[in-house]
Formats: structure tokens, sequence, C-alpha cells
């Protein structure tokens, strides 16, 4: 079933950008977490640039969180698939803006809050995402959200870095 259609991404994440700028935070860097957080990240930071009328880039990383996932041992993968990580800042003092495409339980993020504890230290660390599903297992809340679609199915981002009239989120 679909749930938001390609305009309605599109208006989602300028939302999220809107939201992000009236913060007033300054010395942001954004970070997607891998894979799909990384495409949202990613338009989320053309929308600041966009929205500020600016050519000047925010600081960007890219989390992959595999090794540090706590349920590693239940996927079963005998070797894990790992994507790649890349800070090429330095996160000491930065306000970073966490991105992933959906919230579901808080594991992921938590596992990310590890990842760039491995960088250093951050002046804040605040979560941006597209969808939140509800139904969490830690105590991690987002402090910008696109779309808010309770339930325990599985809710699939289907995107790629530009806009394109076949992005779609649904739940299976």
């Amino acid at each position: 079933m679909e749930i938001l259609n390609s305009k309605q991404i599109d208006s989602k994440i300028e939302n999220l950008a809107r939201e992000i700028l009236n913060q007033h935070i300054d010395n942001i860097a954004i970070v997607g977490i891998q894979k799909k957080g990384v495409v949202v990240a990613k338009r989320l930071s053309k929308k600041i640039q966009s929205i500020q009328k600016t050519t000047e880039d925010i600081p960007f990383g890219i989390l992959d969180i595999t090794l540090y996932r706590d349920d590693l041992q239940e996927a079963g993968a005998d070797i894990p698939t790992i994507k790649d990580t890349d800070i090429p800042f330095d996160v000491n003092n930065k306000n970073i803006i966490l991105v992933d495409d959906v919230l579901y339980t808080g594991r992921t993020i938590r596992s990310a809050l590890d990842v760039l504890k491995d960088f250093g230290r951050p002046k804040s660390i605040k979560l941006a995402t597209l969808v939140d599903r509800g139904y969490r297992e830690l105590p991690i809340q987002a402090d910008f959200v696109g779309f808010v679609h309770k339930t325990k199915n599985r809710v699939c981002v289907n995107i790629n870095d530009e806009i394109s009239d076949k992005d779609v989120v649904t739940v299976e």
C-alpha cells in the first residue's frame, strides 16, 4: 500500500529542511545512515542549501552501522555486507543532523550513535527521519519527522538521489 508518492516525499523533505532551519542551529553537519538514510540526507542537504540560497556545501557524512548492530547474530548472515562509512570532517563541536529513512524500534539509531562516538564528540546530535513507524524498543525519538505512520508492518522507501516520479513509500 502506497503511503507517500514522489511529490509528497519531496514536500516532506522540504518540511524537514524548514524545521531544521527554524531551529537556527549553527555549525551543522548532516550524516545519513546507510542505505536509504543517505539518500534522504542528500536530498535534505540540497533542500537546506536551496532554501538558504547558498552554494556553500554543508559538511556531509555517511554511516554504516552493520558491525554495531545488536542483532548481527540473529541476522543469520555468516559474513555481513559492510557498506561505506565516510565522515570527511571533524565531528567535534559540530551539531550533527543524523538522518534515516524510517524510524521504528530505535535500534538502528542506537547503533549509529555508537559509530558517531568513535569519530569524536559532537556538540549535539538531532535525529531527522522521513517516516516514523512508532513502536520503539529503546527510548529514542526523532527531533524532526516527515511523516508518522504507526505500523508494525515493513515500510519501504524507494527513492534515489535525484527526484523521480517513481519515488514511493509503501507499507508491506
